[in-house]
């Protein structure tokens, strides 16, 4: 099937920035939309960004736009997801996903089928 595999974690300060990576191998193609979710001490993993597999769309949560920015590179099959501006609040493990039901920019957690192991991401102030 579908592997993801996250890096580019880290420690970073408050204001600084990071660049996650989400390499996807196996039957990976241009059916399918791309995520990141992450998942807080003691909180419910939520919604972070979105990219239609064409790249022709993207989603943001609230909390991240104008901040995060998700990108693709369909030729290696990896998505990115550069955070500026970091906020202690934006500490979690931040987790890859893929889609073969909806090749469109969603939030729904209900809509991805794959998932990463996760990144640590930790903000400190």
């Amino acid at each position: 099937q579908v592997q993801l595999v996250e890096s580019g974690g880290g420690l970073v300060q408050a204001g600084g920035s990071l660049r996650l990576s989400c390499a996807a191998s196996g039957r990976t193609g241009s059916a399918y939309a791309m995520g990141w979710f992450r998942q807080g001490p003691e909180k419910e993993r939520e919604f972070v960004a979105a990219i239609s597999w064409s790249g022709e769309s993207t989603h943001y949560a609230d909390s991240v736009k104008g901040r995060f920015t998700i990108s693709r590179d369909n030729a290696k099959n990896t998505v990115y997801l550069q955070m500026n501006s970091l906020k202690p609040g934006d500490t979690a493990v931040y987790y890859c996903t893929s889609s073969i039901t909806t090749g469109r920019a969603v939030g729904a957690m209900s809509a991805y089928d794959y998932w990463g192991q996760g990144t640590q991401v930790t903000v400190s102030s």
